[in-house]
């Protein structure tokens, strides 16, 4: 219980400090009080153990900062604490006269069998396969954690009982937190002295106003009276005179009632306070405690696996990546201690060798920058997450390296983002020597004197090979387009074709390909601008497959059917103009036909359905790439 209310006197001086905080200190456990706070948190039955599942993990928590840990346990009751003893163990019901008189009673040894000692048991074992050592106090725990507190040997305490500042403490952890981050609720007793003017032995005065486990106070006094009394006479002379005139003249006050505690028990209470019976910080016992031990990983998957029924790799799962930060932030304070000393070693020069392999990938935690890592030689752990910081004073050549490789990464990304073209699509120089062969094999000269059909057949046949050139071409250069809507304003189709329409049936293919080929040479200087990638289209060929094509005698007639398909092939779908000088596809998918000729009887059916099924063929091309 500590010093009744003394908690609230000293509301204003508690701090709630980051959990991180408590990296690369030592501190001791008063093991009663968290088992204590475990157990009641859990509202679960003993046999779940729950208790020592949170002991687990507030410990692994602390491993992980590098945080060392000493359970003290309590002793044997001290001989002025029998009497509260013994009234908590009859639920609150006065004890007889004789047996709080305390002067010639010895303290009582506890009883080890019972539930309580059993947990304080299991909670040990569970510490010593964290590596976590145990000393066991002569008496109260709390007295022993002040002790090593005072002489420097811990950098703070954990305890829940208020009385750990009267026996010498400095630093009080009463409270820890594992959730968003972690915090403890920490007191200062540098800041109690200065900002409520209450040092030591002004709290051993409170302590007989109030009421704590070795004297019952003064009935009727708040704690507001009890702190004027004290700070009225003095943080140097309120013991003494507590001491020589005891408590009576407290009776004048207001609020104060006639039951006083005896005077005789004064001094003793003073004395419990100021020399309790602790090991000395020389000790042998304190030295052992001070000693590291290590890690005990079987011990601990046998202990898992006893009370939580954890199979070995959960339990892995939980303390290995603890472990292994717990390493790393050691390898850290002996970069930085040699550097303090002017040893400046790289990393591969320094003697221990670095746990950490390499950094994999960057990680954000809660908002904090971290990275993701391989560690050497960690036996059941291949990665884990570190904070960025942490690698930075620990391995910052291991962070260079990352970089490096994350920018060679990003440089072989670029120079694979050309997309490879399918094995089945043909080359551009194939489909020009295809078309150089189609015109010498098909040689319109010689072919004046057939009739309408054998020139329907020719015909055919060019156009079924320019279908296929067509489609290769077009699927090559889908491939490379950006899915983005292309800027195809400068395509002047509507013009181009109308040019091509003016045409006689006289007119010769030549000057009719001419023209379409500065058409095509617009079209492709135009979608050139719209790769993606600086992709060489210049070996497309259409200009010397136009120019083969040009090749023909200009007396070689031309029926407006042949007209009509050159027109078909070449003309895109209707396109609308916005305002905003992009071009769309209009809904009409259909192939608005240039008929050159004044009547269709030159068009023979099957001729005609020949024609139709390459619009319709060429439509779906141009639909597929805008």
């Amino acid at each position: 219980m500590g010093v009744r209310n003394l908690w609230d006197i000293l509301e204003s001086c508690k701090k709630t400090v980051p959990l991180h905080n408590l990296q690369n200190k030592r501190v001791c456990v008063d093991l009663s009080c968290w088992v204590v706070q475990l157990h009641k948190v859990s509202h679960a039955c003993l046999k779940e153990r729950v208790f020592l599942r949170g002991l687990f993990h507030r410990l692994r928590a602390l491993i992980s900062l590098n945080c060392t840990v000493v359970f003290v346990s309590d002793g044997s009751i001290p001989a002025i604490k029998l009497s509260t003893y013994r009234r908590r163990l009859n639920n609150g019901k006065e004890v007889a006269q004789n047996e709080t008189n305390s002067q010639n009673a010895t303290s009582l040894r506890r009883n080890l069998g019972s539930e309580f000692s059993c947990m304080i048991k299991e909670a040990k074992a569970l510490g010593m396969a964290l590596g976590v050592s145990c000393l066991n106090g002569i008496e109260e725990a709390e007295a022993q954690c002040a002790l090593l507190n005072s002489e420097s040997l811990c950098d703070g305490c954990f305890s829940s009982d208020s009385d750990i500042f009267l026996f010498g403490a400095r630093t009080v952890y009463r409270e820890i937190c594992l959730g968003d981050g972690g915090y403890v609720v920490c007191y200062e007793m540098a800041e109690i002295e200065n900002k409520l003017g209450l040092g030591r032995d002004s709290l051993i005065a409170l302590s007989l106003l109030l009421g704590s486990d070795y004297h019952q106070g003064v009935h009727g006094l708040g704690p507001e009276l009890a702190c004027q009394i004290v700070k009225s006479i003095g943080e140097k002379d309120v013991l003494k005179k507590f001491a020589s005139e005891g408590l009576g003249w407290v009776k004048k006050r207001k609020g104060a009632k006639n039951n006083i505690g005896k005077d005789d028990t004064i001094l003793q209470v003073i004395d419990a306070y100021l020399k309790p019976k602790c090991h000395s910080a020389d000790s042998d016992f304190v030295l052992k405690a001070h000693s590291q031990y290590p890690f005990q990983r079987t011990k601990l998957h046998h202990i898992c696996a006893v009370y939580f029924e954890w199979p070995s790799e959960r339990t892995d799962g939980y303390i290995l990546p603890c472990i292994a930060e717990r390493d790393l932030r050691r390898f850290a304070n002996l970069r930085s201690t040699s550097s303090e000393l002017g040893l400046n070693l790289p990393l591969h020069e320094i003697p221990v060798e670095c746990p950490v392999s390499e950094i994999i990938k960057c990680r954000k935690v809660q908002g904090r920058e971290c990275f993701e890592v391989s560690w050497k030689d960690m036996d059941g752990l291949e990665t884990s997450i570190v904070p960025a910081d942490l690698i930075e004073s620990a391995c910052p050549e291991k962070i260079l390296e990352f970089e490096e490789k994350k920018l060679l990464r990003k440089k072989q990304n670029v120079q694979k983002r050309r997309p490879k073209k399918k094995e089945t699509t043909p080359s551009l120089a194939e489909l020009d020597l295809k078309l150089q062969s189609l015109l010498l094999d098909n040689n319109l000269e010689d072919n004046t004197d057939h009739n309408a059909g054998d020139a329907s057949d020719s015909i055919e046949r060019i156009l079924e090979e320019t279908t296929s050139m067509v489609d290769a071409v077009l699927n090559t250069e889908k491939s490379t387009l950006s899915h983005d809507d292309d800027d195809i304003e400068n395509i002047e189709w509507t013009q181009n074709i109308s040019n091509i329409s003016s045409m006689t049936s006289n007119d010769s293919i030549g000057r009719i390909l001419e023209e379409t080929t500065s058409m095509v040479d617009g079209v492709l200087n135009t979608e050139k601008s719209t790769l993606s990638h600086d992709d060489d289209i210049e070996n497309i060929g259409w200009t010397q497959n136009i120019s083969n094509i040009s090749s023909m005698k200009s007396n070689e007639s031309v029926s407006s059917t042949e007209k009509s398909v050159v027109i078909d092939l070449l003309s895109p779908s209707p396109f609308k103009p916005s305002n905003t000088s992009k071009f769309h596809p209009s809904s009409d998918q259909n192939i608005e036909v240039i008929n050159l000729s004044d009547s269709e009887n030159e068009v023979s059916p099957e001729h005609k359905q020949k024609a139709k099924e390459l619009r319709l063929f060429l439509a779906s091309i141009r639909s597929e790439i805008h």
